[in-house]
């Protein structure tokens, strides 16, 4: 075998449709275009959306919500979570790397330490933000927490 005697799969491949080629070709004529009519005239394109004059989708449905432009994305990470990862790995300090390495963040995102859950380990936090009942469960538990 070698590039001269290559071939694609039977049945991977057509043959074009040749339009214009004379009335005995069976696609001579309008050339498939119909008569008269925009869509029958050189140049013709219809909008992206267009139906036909029927009311297209994208103005069929109705305008919904509101995305503020400067919404600051958190990713949460709650308590139970971080005392499973003290626990497992036996770990007095969780920060930003140490969240990334176990797959809770990746590296551009923000990080909250929410409340669900309870922390029973002298733990050191530094995360983005904190909501008040982790910042409280924490500190309760003898641990410290630093915003960063």
């Amino acid at each position: 075998m070698n590039l001269s005697n290559l071939k694609p799969a039977s049945g991977s491949t057509k043959n074009s449709k040749r339009i214009g080629r004379g009335t005995g070709s069976g696609r001579g004529g309008t050339s498939t275009r119909g008569h008269k009519g925009a869509g029958s005239r050189s140049g013709h394109k219809t909008k992206i959306g267009f139906e036909g004059g029927q009311m297209p989708l994208q103005r069929r449905v109705p305008k919904v919500g509101f995305k503020p432009i400067n919404r600051v994305e958190y990713v949460g990470v709650n308590l139970d979570v971080l005392q499973g990862l003290a626990e497992k790995f036996s770990l007095t300090s969780i920060d930003f790397a140490t969240l990334q390495e176990h797959g809770l963040a990746h590296k551009n995102d923000l990080v909250k330490i929410l409340g669900r859950g309870e922390v029973k380990s002298k733990v050191e936090v530094k995360a983005h933000a904190f909501s008040a009942t982790a910042q409280k469960a924490i500190e309760a538990a003898g641990g410290s927490i630093e915003k960063l």
